[in-house]
């Protein structure tokens, strides 16, 4: 089972238009967050051996394994490769697809907004890791033996490296005609709390876009606010993502990358993800949209222990227990909101070393980060345009394994 396909399915049956998808490349530019722009040779990375992500990239375009990409390569503070292919959408016409365009993130959204959302909380003493979901969600129910007899209390930190039993998904038509919709946060994390649990809290691990939807909602509890109101006052807007938020404006529609089609027109600027859409857009599992630019400050802030351009955005020891396999959590491979050594860390590839973290989403979405070689990989693809039927999975480790092979100089 593949943890984040989710019960979602376009009706009836889509005709592709016939002819192979157009390739735009863009060079190395400005961006419009400010990001400072070299060429590869002068960061220690060899530029004819990442002009290899061409070939590749233009000759998945072709095969139709997605329609369109932005693949964006930094090292340190400077951002060394970045360039659009194919198209962005291919229903109801063709649209070339350009750098600086707006993807829906998919589950991107759990380390970039949840996660760092919670860290930012805990070094504000508001919140500990070790106190129980049951604190926040009274409803939360534990884990039963084959006698009946709970077992221990679910943990945040169980949440955040998907070790808490929570299942991968439920199914959001079922929670809709329980909930209504939209439905709120709080009545869905209810709903959530009360399914049973697959295993013993921190036994097995188990992606769960479940247990983001409950972080979300804890972080209103604590706060007052939404996660998408939370992450734009502490996060995005004191590093300058401009374009990225939930729930894009009116006025940034047509930059936004096309996904799934329903009805003969596909969705652009609405979120994919079917739990997230049932409330409303904004949840702790999906629903964030950014561009390759915007991703890139933010692995920059990582990279910077927390800090972008003098604006602190976590401590360098927060940073540190977000982006390492967490103690209690050891088998999942998973640190707090970032993947380093479980079965879905694909973007990896075979060369970035075991320091290495990253994340993908379902729409298409990838970014991997390297600390030892301060090497960020952002992969932003289309694949579920027009019907979810679109590969991206092996083309994640070709990307990551060209681009560390590149590195010629540590």
């Amino acid at each position: 089972m593949n943890p984040e396909r989710y019960s979602r399915t376009m009706p009836g049956t889509f005709l592709l238009a016939a002819g192979l998808a157009a390739v735009m490349i863009v060079g190395p530019a400005c961006t419009r967050s400010g990001l400072d722009v070299t060429d590869p040779d002068e960061s220690g990375l060899s530029q004819s051996h990442l002009q290899r992500l061409n070939h590749v990239l233009n000759a998945a375009v072709v095969r139709r394994d997605f329609p369109g990409a932005v693949v964006l390569v930094g090292r340190k503070d400077k951002v060394v490769y970045r360039e659009a292919f194919g198209d962005s959408r291919w229903v109801p016409d063709r649209r070339e697809m350009k750098a600086d365009m707006i993807f829906d993130l998919a589950s991107l959204t759990k380390p970039i907004a949840t996660a760092t959302s919670i860290m930012i909380l805990v070094e504000r003493g508001e919140v500990s890791l070790q106190e129980k979901v049951r604190d926040y969600v009274p409803e939360f129910a534990p884990w039963m033996d084959e006698n009946g007899r709970p077992g221990e209390e679910a943990r945040l930190w169980h949440l955040l490296t998907h070790t808490s039993g929570l299942p991968p998904y439920t199914d959001a038509a079922q929670a809709a005609a329980a909930l209504g919709r939209p439905a709120s946060t709080a009545a869905l994390a209810a709903l959530i709390a009360r399914l049973p649990k697959t295993n013993p809290p921190g036994a097995e691990f188990h992606y769960s876009c479940l247990g983001y939807i409950t972080l979300a909602h804890i972080l209103t509890r604590i706060t007052g606010e939404t996660v998408a109101e939370f992450a734009e006052k502490n996060i995005f807007k004191p590093l300058g993502m401009s374009d990225t938020f939930f729930l894009p404006p009116e006025d940034v529609r047509e930059q936004c990358v096309e996904t799934q089609v329903y009805d003969g027109q596909p969705l652009q600027g609405i979120v994919h993800d079917p739990l997230a859409a049932l409330q409303g857009g904004v949840s702790g599992n999906a629903g964030l949209f950014s561009t390759a630019d915007d991703l890139a400050v933010f692995a920059q802030m990582i990279l910077g222990q927390g800090t972008y351009k003098k604006k602190r955005i976590l401590g360098p020891l927060a940073v540190e227990r977000m982006t390492s396999v967490y103690p209690g959590a050891a088998g999942s491979g998973r640190g707090l909101g970032w993947d380093l050594a479980s079965p879905l860390a694909s973007n990896r590839g075979e060369l970035f070393g075991p320091a290495s973290f990253g994340h993908t989403g379902y729409t298409g979405t990838s970014v991997w980060i390297d600390p030892e070689s301060q090497v960020f990989v952002i992969f932003l693809t289309n694949r579920i345009h027009p019907d979810d039927t679109g590969r991206v999975i092996a083309m994640r480790s070709r990307v990551a394994n060209l681009v560390a092979a590149s590195i010629v100089k540590k």
